[in-house]
């Protein structure tokens, strides 16, 4: 990565790739036509912060190339110094499937990163919690309301005589009933659900409030399967509400109080302990992305990734059509051709599920995304698989699967933030990272969300949102490897709770929002 400086005018850009025809602005509120760098690039109109600028003469069909590959062809004559945005970019056909090179290309493993510990909250089943959280499940959103009404009682009642407890969360969501059930891809959200009731910041204490007609029927929903671990009747309670022994509203309430005040009194004997950094599982996304989340960002993300794997933990990525495009860098990356043939699987599978709702990859990025400089997909899933740093893909997971190895690992999921925030829960995350170059609010309940900004402006803007700014890489302040270091310090802090995301401090946590592919009825 290069960058261009003239110390008169502090204009700056940024050029990825040596074979890359055009480079990003770095100045924040662009540059005007006229501005020279010390190259002798000369820009012939105004270029706004993060758009791309001609580095030569492009014409028109010709190939235009960021991070060393083709992003699109131009759809007409662009002068050197000429402004690129999405409106001049053809989108290109993405990698096919069939013929892409497996395993060919694995990386050795990095050395090992030792001594390097968090203080979490260890489950029976060896799992470690960065949290400590009573989660209660529900089997219909029929019953959201009286789970959101019960959290207000416990929070205000019963979790003051349980101070080792955090918190409690209602897993609520939209599914459960006037759906078809035993359609193939209904596995996803009862997957999903059962797998979130898992997830080890809920300390291995399952509780289930259903209404008793719903489809996903409490015993549905705790029964395992080839890929998904059983939940005991004995070890989960049910509260139903339809059933008779409910005489009015405050007998159900009471009824899931008594239920809570169980599980609350055993997460309060949990106490944190000494455990190793190998026993994390950290979830890497990206939202309100730009031209700069793929060279600050989101490769600071994936240099704390690599060493997260050096010490033995599980790092998780996903957003299948922002890895779609750059499929092509990442099968010969898998640890071997079977996993390289689970990833097409879930490609295809992905491709298969837009196709049918008559529409394809080129519906992202959005409107936000192509402000910030970003022209298409293929741009952003180049800059979006920088967080998988360079370690060999060990598993590659579908929706809401849990990991059975360490590593770093592909857990499909669509690329919406909350969709993908969910299933990553679901899959066993406990952190997560969320680098964004516009800025958002999102967060979860569940697991502490660490946002890194693209941009020092956006970092400055939003000082009391914003955890890291990763800006500092744009203007030569600070590295890769410094942002890096940085993050996963940051994350050993937030997983043994000696620091707080601002997300948590100031309780901004989005609502669940489990994938549902099989259809309403």
């Amino acid at each position: 990565m290069s960058r261009k400086k003239e110390q008169a005018t502090e204009a700056l850009y940024i050029k990825v790739h040596q074979d890359d025809n055009v480079a990003i602005i770095v100045n924040d509120n662009g540059l005007p036509a006229g501005t020279a760098f010390a190259s002798g690039l000369v820009l012939v109109e105004h270029i706004p912060q993060g758009h791309k600028v001609a580095l030569n003469k492009i014409l028109q069909g010709e190939d235009i190339v960021r991070y060393g590959e083709v992003i699109g062809y131009a759809l007409r004559d662009i002068p050197e110094g000429g402004w690129i945005d999405e409106s001049v970019v053809a989108l290109p056909q993405a990698p096919t499937l069939e013929s892409l090179p497996l395993a060919t290309r694995v990386p050795a493993p990095l050395p090992p990163l030792e001594g390097y510990t968090f203080e979490g909250y260890r489950n029976a089943d060896g799992s470690v919690g960065t949290k400590n959280l009573l989660g209660i499940t529900t089997s219909v959103h029929c019953v959201a309301g009286v789970v959101d009404y019960v959290v207000k009682i416990i929070e205000r009642c019963l979790l003051p005589k349980y101070p080792n407890v955090d918190g409690v969360v209602g897993l609520n969501h939209l599914y459960g009933c006037g759906v078809a059930i035993n359609a193939p891809a209904a596995v996803v959200p009862i997957r999903t659900i059962h797998n979130l009731a898992l997830n080890p910041n809920f300390g291995g204490e399952v509780m289930v409030v259903g209404l008793g007609c719903e489809k996903l029927q409490p015993e549905k929903l705790l029964l395992g399967t080839s890929d998904v671990q059983a939940i005991s009747l004995d070890d989960a309670k049910v509260v139903r509400l339809q059933d008779e022994q409910h005489v009015g509203f405050q007998s159900m309430v009471d009824d899931i109080l008594t239920v809570a005040d169980f599980h609350l009194q055993r997460l309060n004997k949990r106490q944190r302990e000494s455990c190793p950094a190998s026993d994390l599982v950290v979830g890497t996304q990206c939202g309100g992305s730009d031209a700069f989340s793929g060279v600050t960002a989101n490769p600071a993300v994936g240099f704390a990734s690599d060493l997260l794997v050096r010490c033995g933990a599980t790092v998780m990525f996903s957003e299948v059509t922002e890895v779609r495009d750059a499929i092509h860098l990442l099968t010969p990356r898998v640890v071997d051709e079977q996993v390289g043939r689970r990833l097409l699987e879930e490609m295809a599978w992905y491709d298969n599920y837009l196709a049918t709702g008559m529409t394809d990859r080129s519906a992202n990025p959005s409107p936000g995304n192509k402000k910030g400089g970003l022209a298409n997909v293929v741009e952003k899933a180049l800059g979006s698989i920088a967080k998988s740093g360079t370690s060999a893909i060990v598993e590659v997971l579908s929706p809401g699967q849990r990991p059975t190895r360490r590593g770093l690992i592909y857990a499909a999921t669509p690329a919406s933030d909350f969709v993908c925030g969910t299933q990553q829960v679901a899959s066993g995350i406990t952190v997560q990272v969320f680098t964004t170059g516009r800025g958002t609010p999102y967060g979860l309940t569940a697991v502490p969300v660490i946002k890194m900004a693209t941009r020092t402006t956006l970092a400055n803007r939003w000082f009391d949102l914003i955890d890291i700014n990763a800006g500092t890489i744009a203007t030569g302040d600070a590295s890769i490897e410094d942002v890096g270091w940085e993050l996963f310090h940051f994350i050993l802090d937030i997983a043994s709770g000696r620091k707080k995301t601002w997300s948590d401090q100031w309780g901004l946590h989005n609502a669940l929002a489990v994938f549902n592919p099989a259809p309403v009825t």
